[in-house]
């Protein structure tokens, strides 16, 4: 099974949502560890333990999963993964919404949300994330439990790296992650990849 975790919030309430990727390393405000600290209470009520834990090297993930292990008992250490750090927003980086849809254009910012397809400007290597996927899928033990924190625009790319779950995600409204929200991949009897749950939040 992989359990799937968008950081928390990263802006106070009031404050002007913009689009914040790789180049910004924002901590989590009060509320965004609240959230994390929601998810660690929901994992272990639902009994995951986790033997492996991946995250982005942003302080938004790192922070997220902290909180989130500190309610596991015999908790594994972070081990930081390139795969798993948030895109670059080039000349959006730092910009509020409006500001980015008026570039881009609302036809750009849906394929993107609905796809994966990144906008002009944007530093992503899809093809890159994909593999590193799908080369996590291949090479983990079913048995296992895996916690991967990440962010809105990498945590998307796990729905592309295998046939059964790019079917699954075609048919979401979006493929965005709530922040404090998480996705579940897990295995079919016959072994496939399937997608379980997507867009949760405690």
């Amino acid at each position: 099974m992989f359990v799937i975790v968008r950081h928390g919030n990263t802006f106070e309430t009031g404050d002007q949502p913009r689009r914040i990727g790789a180049p910004t390393d924002l901590p989590l405000t009060g509320q965004g560890i609240e959230q994390a600290r929601a998810l660690g209470s929901h994992f272990a009520d639902m009994g995951w333990q986790f033997s492996r834990v991946l995250v982005s090297p942003l302080k938004r993930t790192r922070q997220t999963a902290g909180e989130i292990l500190s309610r596991q008992a015999n908790a594994p250490e972070q081990e930081s993964a390139a795969f798993l750090r948030e895109i670059d927003h080039g000349p959006d980086e730092d910009q509020p919404e409006e500001v980015v849809l008026a570039r881009i254009g609302g036809n750009a910012l849906k394929a993107w949300e609905t796809g994966a397809v990144p906008p002009t400007g944007w530093s992503v290597d899809r093809e890159g994330r994909i593999a590193a996927w799908h080369d996590l899928f291949e090479n983990a033990d079913p048995g296992e439990a895996t916690l991967l924190v990440t962010s809105n625009g990498a945590a998307r790319f796990a729905l592309m790296a295998a046939e059964g779950l790019s079917d699954a995600a075609s048919k979401l409204p979006s493929l965005k992650l709530p922040t404090g929200g998480y996705g579940v991949i897990g295995c079919s009897d016959l072994g496939q990849l399937q997608l379980v749950a997507w867009g949760v939040r405690p």
